[in-house]
């Protein structure tokens, strides 16, 4: 059974996303062939071919000639698989040194008064 449901699966598959689909024409090239057979008796089927494939023209029945295998070609599912690999970014332990060191001098800043803000922010008092 299961090589039954894989033979089923890879088949859907290749009909699909290959060109193994224009072979499930073939009915449609055969019953073709036999108009053609039926109004010219003499015409073999190499000459059949010749005339649809070699040099194809478009005649009255033009529309049933596209219709057959390898005739016109049609866009099939386009399957991309890609691999979700997950994205990681690690840093080193090693400190990097930048190029442009800023001052930090708030601290010496004549807007920065220590006196005031200890005043200001204190715990509070139990009574």
């Amino acid at each position: 059974m299961k090589k039954l449901i894989s033979i089923l699966l890879l088949s859907l598959y290749l009909v699909s996303t290959t060109e193994l689909y224009q072979f499930l024409k073939i009915p449609a090239l055969i019953e073709h062939y036999l108009e053609h057979k039926a109004e010219n008796p003499a015409i073999t089927i190499g000459s059949f071919f010749r005339i649809h494939y070699d040099n194809p023209v478009k005649d009255s029945d033009y529309n049933k000639d596209q219709q057959l295998p390898f005739a016109s070609h049609a866009t099939h599912l386009v399957v991309v698989c890609t691999p979700a690999t997950p994205f990681s970014f690690q840093l080193s332990g090693k400190e990097s040194n930048p190029i442009i060191k800023l001052k930090q001098t708030f601290y010496k800043s004549i807007f920065y008064n220590k006196d005031i803000l200890n005043s200001i922010w204190q715990p509070p008092k139990s009574c």
